[in-house]
Formats: structure tokens, sequence, C-alpha cells
């Protein structure tokens, strides 16, 4: 087995070896040959969901940016490539992406493979900007689908395929005009001003992130990122935001560190890609320190969702960093959590504590389970299948589809077997 772990040293793989393909032939060789087999991006998964017995393929030279078409806006560049990456490239030549994440170090297949998200009420996850997928296949041919074909349906059975389709090696997005952001950090927003005026709150913004470590009933920070020239969200905030109160200098998610790795704030005009991610591109995020934890829920449940957490505080907090409260537009892909519903993402970063997190993760989910709440894929969660395939309406599609590209089960491995199949 290759000595490899994850971004957060949580995980060890249990692959035999790690391939690193200079082309798509190489895949195509390597692919056909194969019993099982598997994509590995930047190690940003908690679980196994990237995991196999056989051989893993990492991406890291297939990151060029294949055609940049400026008259339809769209972009194709190779899965490898680094959102971080892409962002420059595009910025440089007037084009932007429509959202980022968190952090822009993540690979583009990777992301949309397990729909990794932003934030902003309008704003579907990385995911929804995919128009079209080349993939190869368990037969090592090379497969092209679009959202302009005559029956898009396998393409939105695709683009959130959980890696269980093939290897992407081409993606083309849906790019918009480059723009430029400002930034703004409140602090202390209590729990109760949300109740009263979540909408307003949540839709602030082009993109509004809520940080707590639900010490108490309030929020520790909210991040407010507006696109600059934006009528529904140009007006400059003054001190105050809804009872919290303006940040006095560049602030940190988590409290007691630095300011200084995570993308400019106090108000200053930037690219788009300079703000949109929580966290600096020149700055190589912290790992082996953390676990992750993501539900999705309804965002006309949002309150209730979030009493629910903020009941359980005194066994949340003494295993906290810090979480996030996020939003994130409905979808029409199979398997994203966003499928056919406007979205609050809750996300947890844990003290690196495996057991005490696990055992404090069922009972977050119970008290969530009245909201149909869905896992991020790729992060770690205790429900099991029975629970959480009953989320997807489009599961036994989507079966079929794995079934038609991969009949063999060449990208099958435990996490598919266990949560899909």
């Amino acid at each position: 087995m290759v000595n490899e772990r994850n971004w957060a040293g949580n995980y060890k793989y249990g692959a035999t070896e790690i391939l690193v393909p200079k082309s798509v032939s190489d895949i195509q060789k390597w692919v056909s040959r194969s019993s099982r087999i598997k994509v590995l991006g930047s190690r940003h998964s908690f679980n196994g969901i990237a995991d196999t017995a056989g051989s893993l393929i990492s991406l890291q030279k297939l990151d060029r940016v294949v055609e940049l078409d400026s008259a339809n806006r769209k972009v194709a560049v190779e899965g490898g490539i680094r959102y971080g990456d892409l962002a420059r490239y595009l910025h440089e030549r007037g084009f932007a992406l429509h959202n980022l994440a968190s952090l822009p170090h993540i690979t583009v297949a990777g992301a949309i493979a397990t729909a990794t998200h932003g934030s902003g009420v309008l704003n579907g996850n990385l995911a929804a900007a995919v128009h079209a997928l080349e993939m190869v296949a368990a037969d090592g041919e090379t497969v092209t689908l679009s959202r302009d074909m005559p029956d898009a349906k396998e393409f939105h059975g695709a683009v959130v395929g959980l890696g269980g389709l093939g290897v992407v090696t081409k993606v083309t997005l849906d790019i918009v005009p480059t723009f430029e952001m400002t930034q703004h950090v409140y602090e202390q927003l209590p729990l109760e001003q949300l109740e009263r005026n979540a909408e307003a709150i949540l839709s602030a913004c082009y993109s509004v992130s809520l940080f707590t470590d639900w010490k108490a009933s309030s929020f520790n920070q909210v991040w407010l990122k507006r696109r600059v020239g934006d009528p529904a969200s140009s007006d400059q905030p003054d001190g105050e935001f809804f009872g919290a109160v303006a940040a006095t200098d560049n602030r940190h998610p988590v409290p007691g560190h630095s300011g200084a790795v995570c993308s400019e704030q106090m108000g200053v005009a930037g690219p788009w890609h300079e703000r949109l991610p929580h966290f600096r591109m020149d700055f190589t995020p912290s790992a082996g320190e953390e676990l992750q934890s993501e539900y999705f829920v309804p965002r006309n449940k949002a309150v209730e969702a979030l009493r629910a957490i903020d009941g359980l505080r005194d066994l949340i907090a003494p295993l906290l960093y810090i979480s996030e409260v996020r939003t994130i537009a409905a979808d029409r892909l199979w398997m994203s959590p966003c499928f056919g519903q406007d979205s609050v993402g809750i996300h947890f970063t844990w003290k690196q504590d495996v057991e005490a997190v696990g055992r404090v993760l069922p009972v977050i989910e119970e008290a969530l389970r009245p909201l149909g709440a869905r896992p991020h894929w790729a992060k770690l969660f205790a429900l099991p299948p029975g629970e959480v395939q009953p989320l997807y309406e489009k599961l036994a599609d989507f079966r079929r589809l794995l079934l038609r590209y991969d009949p063999a089960g060449k990208f099958r491995n435990e996490f598919l077997n266990r949560y899909i199949y």
C-alpha cells in the first residue's frame, strides 16, 4: 500500500500505487488494464470517497487551460487545475467564475465531483458552472457529456459523479465578465437577530458567511462579500449590521489566528478571486490539525436547524474550532446536496479528536433528521446508508448511469458500495 494520507492526515489511503499521468493517453492505458482504479484530487476529502484497493491516479500534471472561448463565455480546463490558478488566468483576460469555495487550492475535477460550494443565495455550487465534461470511462474510451446534448439527463447525473463514472480529464465551465468585490466583517451577531431577520441577513449581499464557535447563542463573525457596482448590494455598510459591530482589522474565522492569511477585508475593493475565498492562494492552509463535517438543509428551515444546533452547543463547543453557515442556490445535478432546493450549509471544523467527533456526529444528525439534512459527500458523517439514500430522489437513475459507464465496477470502492449501492 502507498504510505499517503489526505490533507488533514486523518485518513490513510489503501491504494497499491499512485500514478501521475502526463497525458490523456496515459490515463486511457492505465484505466484499460486496471481492475480497480480511482482519481485523487487535492486530497481535501475527509473520508474514503477517493480511495481504492487498486491504483490511484493523480491529475497534478494535467492542470492546464485548454481553451478560452471569449465569445461564448466558456473556458475548457484539464481536471487537475486548481481554482486559484484558473481564477488568476481568467481575471487577467477579463473573465470570472460565478463562485469560489473557501479554499482556492482545490482542484476543479475534485470539487465538482462532490458538489463543493461557496456562498450566496443566488449562487449555485461550483458544479453548477459546468457546461461539459470529458472523461475516460472504464473501457478506456473518452466520453463527452454536455448541457447542450438533446437529452441532458446523463449530463445532470454525471457532473456530481462522486468519482464513480470515470476519470474526468477536461471540464468546460461557464464564465462571466470579471468584477471587483469588497469584504466587511462584523462581530457578535445575536442568534435571535437571525431568527427574526434570516432572509435579510443571508441575502444582504453577493456572498454571506456566518461563523460561530457555539460557545454562546451568537455568531462570532459575519463576512459580507459585496460585488462592486451591483445595485442589490452596492451600499457601503455602516458600523453596525443587525446588532453586530464592524471589525477594526482583518479577521481569521478561528479565534486566535492571524487574519494575514485571509482574503482582504475592511472594505478594500479587489478582484473577485481575491475576495470570494476566505483564504489567500499564496498561503498554504494548515494540515493535520482539523476534521470537517457539513450538513445541508432547505433554506426555509435554516432557523429551525440553527436552533437545534444551538441546543447542543455544550456538546459541540469543546470539540470545535469554528462553524460556518452559508447559503447555496438550488441546482439540477442528481447527487448534489442542493438538488432541487435552495440550501443552507452548516459546516463544522473540528479539533482532531476522531473518537470524540465520532460520538457527537450522530447527536447532531438526530437533531437535524426531521429537516432532511444531507451530508457533504467528502466530509465526516455517521448517517447509515438507509438514511442517506432516501434523501436523493434520483439515486436509482444514478446507479443505472454508473453501471452503464462502469459495468465491472472499476471505479467502485468501499464508500460507493456502502452509500450508493
